[in-house]
């Protein structure tokens, strides 16, 4: 039996060719382009779309050869295979795939994880034409060592709670054998919506191809260890998920490197804004170093360190191009007209500061203890939602338990629905959020959240949110008022629209995060990235 669609059973526009199929089929990791991500309710609309347009059976069908020939491209030389099939679509896609791969010569094995009353009809008819192909149908996974790739169809899309017994076993099964393991559309046991796991037990595959639309479970909680390298596929090029709106997207390339377009030679430290940095309590002031130092490599034109520590000595030999001041110094200078970062390393010491830093600052980063200080008081949240009515614009960085605080929530709260918790708190705060772990979450109200699908554990050290939060306001200082001077042309004094200003938050937050990971990308994931050299290997990506 023949999948590939004729011009009869395809939709208009489908890629009929063999090679094509394989074109479609892209690695999501590692590029710069913003894939749109669809939850489970999304993605069942648009199957429910594309089966209209398709002949009963034929979009499992075809997503099977295409999960077919995907395991050849990533295991060619596998000659003994074994399948594992659960009772859904899922596994009717596994089967199919079974079918293709013993119909190119391979030997397969299928352990049906159902029983046979079970079985969806259209998986049933699939396990029939793998049986006719020549692939085995046994009742216990083949021993260690037996085969040379193993594909896991268990459970797709629709699985919400914890693994039965069955597929639990099958699960533990596949992760003890020595030989890779594939998984088609998501690793069983792992939430599509939300990447958190469904109990104790969890597909650790070397790869996935996610069909038809791209999760956000895969980039998120543990979608990245489980998913191992992740690949998509749509199945068809008719654009049917344009016609549903997509549950996030990731962070793509930044959509105003071009209008930057580098500094002109007419500069002078000024057209490059300033950034102060407050923060530095006693025993803190690495992480207001590292904030000052990371401000400074991504081009702010000047940076100024407040020490929240009296005793403190001014200055920074190691950066003698930062500028320092006691915090009584602020009354008199301009926040209006700079860009604020506050809480690195500055327990509650920063009480005192924060109303006219909420009050007065022109852009604010806000990160660490000020975003537990400003969760205990609730006049401070007011005056953190009042800046937007008043045109100012604010990025808070929280990593789970700060959110959680800031919402009165747990942070098992936070990590069972990251996207909803991102948008909920920039809706509380009207703020972009930063909702830092695996898969940083970039909210901003009224606009689509970002997912970050850069970085790894590297990351997971004292002071990489420090260097994140110096570098993502240097970055907002810099490369806006380089826009703006671009589009108003020189020293017109000419400012952006406030909706405008918000949005370029968003957009410089997005970069900031996916600059920060890739930095570590590059660095592995072997061992911890020093924040100190991480603001250096961050300088060297945008150089």
């Amino acid at each position: 039996m023949d999948l590939k669609p004729t011009p009869s059973q395809a939709p208009p526009g489908s890629m009929t060719a063999a090679v094509a199929t394989s074109a479609r089929t892209l690695e999501v990791l590692g590029g710069t382009s913003a894939w749109p991500l669809h939850d489970a309710h999304s993605t069942r609309l648009i199957e429910a779309q594309r089966l209209l347009q398709w002949p009963q059976g034929r979009l499992m069908a075809w997503a099977g050869r295409c999960a077919a020939r995907w395991a050849l491209s990533q295991a060619p030389h596998a000659q003994r295979v074994w399948v594992a099939a659960g009772p859904g679509g899922n596994g009717g896609d596994g089967l199919h795939a079974a079918r293709h791969l013993a119909e190119q010569g391979r030997q397969v094995l299928i352990t049906q994880h159902a029983a046979h009353r079970e079985l969806r009809p259209d998986t049933e008819a699939a396990l029939r034409l793998a049986l006719a192909a020549g692939c085995e149908l046994v009742q216990q996974p083949p021993p260690q060592g037996w085969a040379d790739l193993v594909i896991d169809a268990l459970l797709g899309l629709g699985t919400s709670r914890p693994l039965d017994m069955s597929i639990a076993a099958a699960v533990r099964a596949i992760n003890d054998q020595s030989s890779p393991c594939l998984s088609i559309d998501l690793p069983t046991g792992l939430n599509a919506d939300t990447g958190q796991l469904l109990g104790g037990d969890c597909i650790r595959a070397q790869a996935t191809l996610s069909l038809l639309t791209l999760k956000p479970g895969l980039f998120m909680g543990h979608g990245r260890d489980a998913a191992g390298r992740i690949w998509f596929d749509p199945l068809d090029d008719t654009p049917l998920t344009r016609s549903v709106e997509p549950t996030a997207i990731t962070v793509g390339h930044a959509p105003w490197a071009q209008a930057s377009q580098g500094r002109p030679h007419a500069s002078h430290k000024g057209r490059f804004g300033d950034v102060i940095v407050l923060g530095g309590a006693p025993g803190m002031t690495g992480a207001l170093r590292l904030a000052a130092h990371a401000a400074l490599a991504a081009g702010a034109g000047r940076v100024i360190a407040v020490p929240l520590d009296a005793a403190t000595v001014l200055g920074d030999e190691t950066r003698p191009e930062c500028m320092w001041m006691r915090p009584g110094s602020l009354s008199n200078h301009p926040l209006e007209q700079a860009t604020v970062v506050c809480g690195c390393g500055c327990a509650v010491m920063i009480s005192a500061w924060l109303p006219a830093v909420l009050q007065r600052a022109g852009r604010l980063v806000l990160d660490a203890d000020a975003l537990n200080v400003v969760a205990q008081q609730p006049a401070l949240q007011r005056a953190l939602r009042q800046r937007r009515s008043t045109g100012l614009a604010s990025v808070i960085t929280p990593h789970p338990l700060e959110a959680a605080r800031l919402l009165d929530c747990t942070v098992q709260d936070i990590q069972a629905d990251r996207l909803g918790a991102a948008r909920r708190l920039s809706d509380h705060c009207l703020a972009t959020v930063v909702l830092k772990g695996s898969g940083t979450v970039i909210a901003t109200p009224g606009e689509l959240p970002e997912v970050n699908i850069t970085g790894n554990g590297a990351l997971a050290t004292g002071g990489t949110g420090d260097v994140l939060a110096g570098w993502l306001a240097g970055r907002w200082s810099s490369v806006t008022q380089m826009i703006c001077r671009a589009r108003s042309g020189p020293d017109t004094g000419s400012s952006r629209p406030l909706d405008e200003e918000r949005l370029w938050a968003h957009h410089i937050a997005c970069e900031a995060v996916r600059v920060h990971g890739q930095a570590a990308d590059l660095h592995g994931s072997a061992n911890s990235l020093r924040a100190a050299d991480l603001v250096e290997r961050m300088r060297s990506l945008v150089s």
